[in-house]
């Protein structure tokens, strides 16, 4: 499947196209990931260009099962060539009849604060309601480390309803989290 997804830039921030992760992208995640912020969500290291390509093939695999549709986030520009990596959104278990999926994202360390997460994160879920909607997909839902208040802000921008913490769930959800809800054809 390939999918490519644009987002509109506005006065403040540049387009953005959102397309499946691919080979040209390995020196921009190895970069990406120098970044300690980043790393400590990650589910493991990115840190050369090997570990890349195994993260690489685990994003193929996700679009070819459905499970996991990954998509690398960059600022669009003019002309031949893509702009720099700002990001990544991912819905997770969409599909096949089910009711309700999860999405995630991270951004750059150079994109935080611009807006890229909410406006990269509305654009999925967009083409996500549309895309499964056949097969009964009725709310998205968004889970965060409850520590971290940045994503608070991006799940309330892209009207992604709190409804609930949850509880610590080791290894990976370490500590307390939040759920947010978006339901299709609803803000939240």
């Amino acid at each position: 499947m390939n999918i490519t997804l644009r987002v509109d830039a506005t006065p403040s921030a540049s387009a953005l196209l959102l397309r499946p992760w691919g080979d040209g992208d390995i020196e921009p995640l190895v970069e990406a990931f120098r970044d300690p912020a980043l790393r400590r969500g990650a589910s493991g290291p990115l840190e050369t260009p090997e570990d890349v390509r195994g993260w690489l093939e685990v994003q193929r695999c996700g679009w070819v099962t459905g499970e996991r549709l990954g998509f690398a986030v960059r600022e669009e520009r003019p002309g031949p060539g893509e702009g720099r990596l700002v990001g990544s959104v991912v819905i997770k278990g969409a599909g096949s009849g089910r009711e309700s999926a999860e999405v995630g994202y991270w951004t750059v360390a150079h994109a935080r604060g611009r807006g890229v997460a909410p406006r990269a994160l509305e654009a999925l879920t967009g083409w996500a309601f549309q895309a499964f909607a056949a097969e009964g997909l009725e709310s998205l839902n968004l889970l965060h480390q409850v520590d971290n208040p940045a994503s608070c802000r991006v799940a309330e921008k892209a009207r992604y309803g709190f409804r609930r913490v949850l509880p610590a769930w080791p290894p990976s959800f370490p500590r307390g989290g939040h759920l947010h809800v978006r339901q299709a054809g609803g803000p939240a």
